[in-house]
C-alpha cells in the first residue's frame, strides 16, 4: 500500500504548525474557537479560500467565515470545512437536512470518525452522545476493523476490514513494566480494551476508536490474565483465566459495558479453568478447553445462556483433535465462529477444523497457510472478519516461518477445498511473524 494510504493523526492550527490536542482540550469550548479581526466573507477565488474542496462538487464564489478553518482528509474525499458551521451566502447553494447528513456521515469509516470531532462542534456532540453510531445501527452500517501488536513494536495497528488502510495508533502511556509484560486484549463497542499489569498493580488501558486516544479503564471485579473472552453486541465477556491478585485458577465470569464503563458479575462457571478460549455462537458465550487446577488439559467447554442466566457444560467438545500436553505449554484454543459454525486450527498439523454440532464431532478442512506448529499455536492471530476467517502468521512457504503473512477465506463446514486469500496491507513482510495480540472491532 502506498504511504498515502497511512494517515497520520497530527493536528494543525491555522497556520499549518502541529499543535499539541491536550493543550487545546483544556481551553474546553474555546477548542473550536478562536477571535479573527479580519472579514467575514471569504472570497473563495482568492488565496484565502484555495483550500476549500469537496470532491468534484461546484463550489460557491464566497462563504460566511466562522472564524477557523480545519483541513480533514477523508481518503477519497478531502475537505476543508470551517471550524464551526458555514452559513453560505449565495441562497442556490442547497443545504442538507439534518436527518440527510447524519446519514451520509455515519457512512465514514470508524477509523476516520475522530476527524468529525475537529469539524465542529455539532458534529462533536453527535459523537460524543452517541447519535452518529445510533445512526449507523440504525441504518444497518457495521464495519470490522482489526487492532493488532506484532513482537518488536511499541505501537499497535489498526487495520480496516480489507487490509487496506492502516494506521498506527497513539503510544500507549503505560510503563515499563505493562509495556514488556504479557497483555490480553479484547473489544466491545468502539473500546480496545489492553489487559496487563503495571508496577502498581493491574491496569486496563482503554482505546477509543472515535475519540482516538487512550485511558485507564475501569479494572474488572476479579483482574485476571490467561482468560477467555468474546464480544457480541457491543458488549465483552471474559470468564476464567488466573487472579492477578489471588494467583489462583478463577471460574468466575464478567461483562463488560463500554456505554457504562463498567464490569457487570455473572454466573460462575462450574469448572476452573485458565489457558481457555472463548467465543459467542448461537446467541451464547462459549468457553472452551484450558487447563485444570491440576494442569490438566481440558476438552470440555461451558457454554453461557443469559437469557436463562446459567451455564450449560459440553462434555468433550475437543475430543477427536491432537492436543498437546500441558506439559509443552501450548496456547490456548485457536477458536473463531463464522455465520454461527465454530473453527480451530490443530496447531500440531497446522489444519483447519470445522466442528459438527450435531455429532460433536471434527472435521478437517485441510491445511492453513501460516505455521501455527513452530511456536505451539502462539503468536499466530486466527480470528473472524464478518463471513470470512482471517489467520496471520509465518509464511507456510519459509522453514522458518519469518515475514508477517495475512490471509482470510470464506469457509463452509462442508468445503473440499478451501481459497485462502493472501493479503498486502502495506508493509507486513516487515513486520515480525509473531503476534503478541490481536482483536477484531465491529461497530
Amino acid at each position: 500500500m502506498s504511504k498515502g494510504k497511512e494517515i497520520e493523526e497530527k493536528q494543525v492550527d491555522m497556520e499549518g504548525n502541529e499543535f499539541d490536542e491536550q493543550e487545546y482540550e483544556e481551553v474546553g469550548d474555546n477548542f473550536y474557537t478562536c477571535e479573527s479581526n479580519e472579514e467575514d466573507v471569504i472570497d473563495l477565488n482568492s488565496s484565502a479560500g484555495a483550500h476549500w474542496i469537496v470532491s468534484d462538487e461546484p463550489r460557491p464564489d464566497k462563504i460566511r467565515k466562522s472564524n477557523a478553518s480545519s483541513y480533514v482528509d477523508f481518503g477519497l474525499v478531502s475537505l476543508s470545512i470551517q471550524s464551526q458551521d458555514a452559513d453560505y451566502i449565495h441562497s442556490h447553494v442547497p443545504q442538507l437536512s439534518d436527518e440527510l447528513e447524519n446519514m451520509i456521515i455515519a457512512r465514514i469509516p470508524l477509523l476516520e470518525f475522530r476527524k468529525l470531532c475537529l469539524l465542529n462542534k455539532k458534529f462533536l456532540a453527535l459523537i460524543k452522545n452517541g447519535d452518529l453510531l445510533r445512526e449507523r445501527r440504525m441504518i444497518g452500517v457495521r464495519e470490522a476493523s482489526v487492532f493488532m501488536l506484532a513482537s518488536g513494536e511499541d505501537n499497535w495497528w489498526a487495520f480496516d476490514q480489507q487490509f487496506t488502510f492502516h494506521k498506527a495508533l497513539p503510544v500507549l502511556p503505560c510503563d515499563g513494566v505493562f509495556r514488556l509484560g504479557d497483555k490480553e486484549s479484547l473489544c466491545a463497542g468502539t473500546h480496545l480494551l489492553v489487559c496487563g499489569n503495571e508496577l502498581d498493580g493491574p491496569v486496563i488501558w482503554t482505546y477509543d476508536v472515535i475519540m482516538n486516544k487512550w485511558f485507564k479503564g475501569i479494572s474488572m471485579i476479579q483482574p485476571r490474565c490467561l482468560f477467555a473472552s468474546a464480544s457480541s453486541g457491543g458488549l465483552a465477556y471474559v470468564a476464567g483465566g488466573i487472579g492477578l491478585e489471588s494467583g489462583g485458577i478463577l471460574n468466575s465470569a464478567e461483562k463488560y459495558d463500554p456505554m457504562t464503563r463498567s464490569w457487570e458479575p455473572l454466573p460462575r462457571m462450574k469448572v476452573k479453568r485458565k489457558m481457555c478460549s472463548g467465543v459467542y455462537m448461537d446467541d451464547k458465550f462459549f468457553v472452551i478447553g484450558g487447563q485444570s487446577q491440576n494442569n490438566e488439559v481440558l476438552t470440555c467447554a461451558e457454554v453461557f445462556d443469559e437469557k436463562r442466566n446459567i451455564w450449560v457444560e459440553i462434555p468433550g467438545i475437543l475430543n477427536g483433535l491432537t492436543l498437546p500436553s500441558s506439559q509443552s505449554t501450548p496456547s490456548p484454543p485457536l477458536v473463531a465462529v463464522v455465520n454461527n459454525e465454530l473453527y480451530t486450527i490443530e496447531t500440531s498439523t497446522n489444519s483447519l477444523m470445522v466442528y459438527l454440532k450435531n455429532s460433536n464431532s471434527w472435521r478437517d478442512l485441510g491445511p492453513i497457510p501460516v505455521r501455527a506448529d513452530i511456536n505451539k499455536g502462539w503468536g499466530v492471530a486466527f480470528k473472524s472478519l464478518g463471513d470470512e476467517l482471517l489467520v496471520i502468521g509465518g509464511s507456510t512457504i519459509s522453514l522458518s516461518g519469518r515475514g508477517m503473512t495475512i490471509y482470510t477465506c470464506c469457509p463452509y463446514p462442508s468445503a473440499e477445498t478451501l481459497n485462502w486469500k493472501l493479503l498486502d496491507d502495506g508493509g507486513g513482510n516487515r513486520r515480525s511473524h509473531f503476534i503478541m495480540n490481536c482483536t477484531v472491532m465491529v461497530a
